[in-house]
């Protein structure tokens, strides 16, 4: 066809156009990927990691490791060995670790993360419905699974708060609490049993979805969570975690609001039991909270100069616990304390499977959100970084992670905003730091639960509230948010006003639909634009943009830059019968984006910029045929530029070339121009 290369339809470089027109521009040949690869050559591939300097190169059993690695792949079929080294990550980058300059930070990062995880394991483990002791379990299974096999160096798995408090609403509506509340302790027992089954269920089956949707290769479905939807999610829901730790603050045994509106049935319910809390956990609370507040700032104001964060959890944990042993307010007082936490492990069992059908509405909230969560915290220190994750090897490494740890009674877990900032800040580089993080969790399983026992139920509310401060102080970006896309700022609002007002996993839902409505809108709110040619150069740009562009009489150059589907089709029409003045809407004279005579000059033949029609569908491609129809009827000849071969697949299957020959498809729209000049000037 006329719009391939050499077709000579434009001048060659450096020569200028002989056309007897306003237009007389100078054209440049199609740079072809031969020609590139001639002028500039072959771009280096990034490596995954930084050179090493000399001196901290892997040491010989690493390198020996190595390989025998790569000769253990090597026969097993470079297919089995690239299969290999693509699902356990750690094959490709412990043999390149540098044991001299990342070791240690990894160590102090790691430990520093596995003191945050015991208290904060245990809050959130409240949080779900479950004793604490199961928090401490979902602190060290995920986290050392995800080391096995997640692409993030920087990623700090376990317990979050949104997803403890999604779970905890399913949990406490499937095995919910009697009326009565006064329970034995065989009855208390026997009513964790079921809760840890429960939420150990739904750990099952979000990671067997996760592994659904690797097996699918759906890693693509994370970018539907757009971030304003994911920030004002984790907002919304850190204002649930706040009211739904008040009881515990004050020490009033309130049972737990579930489903819509559950916010405010929480607050009345507070209000109206306010003058029965207890002074001592209140007192407890306040002091809590004193101490944990400012040093979340202190680590937060003072980041660069401390060598490691200060560790104002742990340190928390036991002065309360202390105090509490000490002045034994747990009898007189009446003060709710931790307890005994069981040593070891939990014996391996697979979760009642007869509970799937019935947790299955909430385990794809749970799943979307644990996935989106760790996807976007991934991709942030990735680019900060200067590597890349695999979106699908992510969706392995958390379904293996959450199913796998629900045979150990854990219950859903996803990364985690405040452990991830905090690895980074302590001087983490790799997935190595998880180790050390596992290895202090599981020091408390074996040896130090005991020095839990008196610790107070109040200090994990307190613990619970300060770790949202991030979440919290994620609306600070809502002004900058107002002045860059007042459409992203609705986004925000509205999931934000959904997750506060109704329920978390409804907020969710409505967010994710309005935000793919604000696209489906802005896609039939686009209008197609007349082009010029910008003088002294060969670039067509819209004629609105600058009074510095010409326009040939008898010429139109359009672009319509949005798909063309079912929805669109109709604003695409009105559009095109505007500009040409064809049917009804052409009636109307257009108003001129050009010069005066220019724009009064009838229109002889049109080039239609189709570079921004991403894709077609079949309605948008019979809009397409209909109107080279009434091109040709009205006269006017229609030339078709820079289609996709996607989009132009889509028009010929339409019948677009019983409308069309092919010598009117071009592969730019300056050689579109040029041809339809020549017509114009022959036509003379």
């Amino acid at each position: 066809m006329s719009g391939l290369p050499g077709a000579g339809t434009c001048p060659g470089l450096g020569e200028t156009s002989d056309l007897k027109s306003p237009l007389g521009a100078k054209f440049r040949e199609p740079l072809t990927e031969a020609r590139f690869q001639q002028l500039f050559g072959d771009a280096e591939p990034e490596p995954e990691l930084p050179a090493e300097p000399r001196g901290s190169r892997p040491c010989g059993r690493w390198a020996r490791w190595a390989r025998w690695a790569r000769r253990a792949g090597a026969r097993s079929g470079p297919g089995a060995g690239r299969l290999l080294r693509a699902r356990l990550p750690p094959l490709r980058w412990l043999p390149r670790y540098r044991w001299r300059a990342w070791l240690l930070g990894d160590a102090v990062a790691g430990v520093t993360v596995g003191i945050v995880h015991v208290p904060q394991g245990m809050a959130f483990a409240l949080l779900t419905s479950v004793p604490p002791v199961f928090g401490l379990y979902t602190s060290f299974f995920p986290v050392l699974i995800y080391t096995l096999l997640g692409t993030g160096r920087h990623l700090s798995t376990g317990t979050f708060a949104v997803l403890s408090l999604m779970t905890g609403s399913a949990v406490e509506r499937l095995v919910p609490e009697p009326l009565g509340g006064n329970l034995s302790a065989i009855g208390r027992e026997e009513l964790d049993a079921q809760r840890v089954g429960a939420a150990a269920a739904l750990a099952f089956a979000s990671g067997a979805l996760m592994l659904g949707m690797f097996a699918l290769q759906l890693g693509v479905l994370s970018t539907f969570l757009s971030e304003p939807v994911v920030k004002a999610l984790t907002s919304g829901a850190a204002l649930h975690v706040l009211v739904s730790q008040l009881p515990s603050l004050l020490g009033l045994p309130l049972p737990r609001q579930i489903g819509c509106f559950a916010l405010f049935k929480t607050l009345a319910a507070v209000l109206t039991a306010l003058p029965r809390s207890s002074p001592a956990e209140l007192t407890i609370s306040a002091l809590s909270l004193a101490l944990l507040v400012p040093v979340k700032e202190l680590n937060v104001r003072f980041r660069d100069r401390l060598p490691t964060p200060i560790p104002g959890e742990i340190v928390m944990v036991l002065l309360a616990s202390v105090l509490c042993f000490t002045s034994s307010l747990d009898t007189r007082y009446n003060v709710q304390i931790v307890g005994l936490l069981p040593g070891g492990f939990p014996q391996p069992h697979l979760p009642n499977l007869a509970e799937l059908p019935r947790i299955l509405a909430d385990s794809l909230p749970i799943a979307l959100v644990a996935f989106a969560v760790s996807a976007s915290l991934a991709s942030i220190y990735a680019d900060k970084y200067s590597y890349t994750i695999d979106s699908n090897q992510e969706l392995l490494a958390h379904g293996v992670s959450n199913l796998i740890s629900s045979l150990f009674s854990c219950f859903p877990n996803s990364a985690t905003l405040a452990t991830t900032s905090l690895l980074v800040d302590a001087g983490g580089n790799t997935q190595l730091a998880g180790l050390f993080s596992c290895i202090v969790v599981l020091s408390v399983l074996l040896w130090l639960g005991p020095f839990f026992y008196y610790l107070p139920k109040a200090v994990l509310a307190c613990i619970n509230i300060s770790s949202m401060r991030q979440m919290f102080f994620q609306m600070q970006e809502l002004p900058q948010l107002w002045r860059i896309s007042r459409m992203d700022f609705a986004v925000w609002m509205v999931t934000w006003v959904a997750v506060v007002i109704l329920s978390v996993d409804l907020g969710l839902a409505i967010g994710v639909v309005f935000s793919m409505m604000t696209v489906v809108c802005r896609t039939q709110r686009v209008q197609c634009l007349a082009l010029g040619l910008a003088e002294g150069t060969e670039l067509y740009r819209p004629l609105r943009e600058s009074h510095k562009l010409r326009k040939a009489r008898g010429l139109c150059v359009l672009s319509y830059p949005a798909p063309l589907y079912f929805g669109t089709r109709g604003q695409f029409r009105r559009s095109l019968e505007w500009q040409l003045g064809l049917g009804e809407a052409g009636k109307e004279a257009p108003k001129a984006d050009g010069p005066p005579d220019a724009a009064a000059e009838p229109v002889r033949v049109v080039v239609l910029d189709c570079s921004g029609i991403t894709f077609a569908d079949a309605a948008g491609a019979r809009e397409v045929v209909q109107l080279a129809s009434r091109c040709r009827d009205a006269g006017i000849h229609l030339l078709l530029a820079q289609c996709h071969a996607s989009v132009l697949g889509t028009l010929t299957q339409a019948g677009l070339l019983d409308r069309v020959t092919p010598e009117q498809l071009f592969v730019s729209v300056q050689d579109a121009a040029a041809h339809a000049l020549e017509r114009l000037v022959r036509t003379q």
